[in-house]
């Protein structure tokens, strides 16, 4: 008797904006298509349905990989998934949880793929903000990394919970001498702080603006990295 396929189920944040569970379903397509052996879930912390518990009690007596959709490790990874895990424990499945997306090299190089090819001399990388300061220095690792990747100086800037806000950076650095300044994306999906930030870029000067990371390649890439090292953690150790 053959396996069960490994199951990998993606969790998001959520969002009341349908365009967000959109784009969840899409990154999840595209890791279904990347690794069809895999039996690939959507599943949201909030809002949107089904809830990640909701779709591990339809897996009975199968192997599971929860796969944070999140790109710092602030409350929602520190706290609301290893709760979905504790509570999964009464569950007939082997749960496994996977480390959340950032930081990665893989996210530079999809917001790179992401920021529109404007002849920039500074970008401005657009967050959706937290009161993390461990969370905070993870995007301003990115942020650094992109201008290293770019060779133009690169602020990293928030949509709420902490200033910079995005306007305000593009504005800093327009002051400071830049006339083409462009919007990295930090966001996975669009949504309410996206459209935020996009809007206030742009009001403040920004010549170019990135959409959300959505099923780049380079997270349908990162996805899988995670999957396979939650997988290989979990394995019985050898005799």
């Amino acid at each position: 008797m053959r396996p069960a396929r490994l199951a990998v189920v993606l969790v998001a944040h959520g969002s009341r904006d349908p365009r967000a569970a959109a784009a969840t379903s899409s990154l999840a397509r595209a890791v279904r298509r990347a690794h069809p052996s895999w039996d690939v879930h959507a599943s949201y912390l909030d809002h949107a349905g089904p809830r990640p518990l909701d779709v591990l009690a339809g897996l009975p007596g199968r192997r599971a990989v929860l796969v944070p959709l999140l790109l710092t490790s602030a409350y929602h990874g520190k706290v609301d998934v290893p709760a979905v895990v504790e509570e999964a424990a009464g569950l007939p499945v082997d749960v496994t949880l996977a480390d959340v997306l950032g930081p990665s090299d893989a996210l530079i190089d999809g917001m790179m793929r992401r920021l529109p090819a404007a002849d920039l001399d500074a970008v401005v990388l657009a967050a959706a903000g937290t009161r993390d300061a461990a969370a905070r220095e993870t995007i301003t690792w990115a942020a650094d990394a992109l201008s290293a990747r770019l060779s133009v100086p690169c602020v990293a800037a928030y949509a709420s919970a902490s200033p910079p806000d995005p306007g305000a950076a593009v504005r800093r650095l327009r002051a400071a001498g830049a006339s083409r300044v462009g919007m990295a994306s930090y966001f996975l999906a669009p949504g309410f702080l996206y459209d935020l930030a996009a809007r206030t870029a742009s009001e403040s000067g920004a010549v170019a603006v990135a959409d959300p990371l959505g099923d780049a390649p380079e997270l349908v890439r990162l996805v899988a990295d995670r999957v396979r090292a939650a997988t290989s953690r979990s394995l019985p150790a050898a005799a």
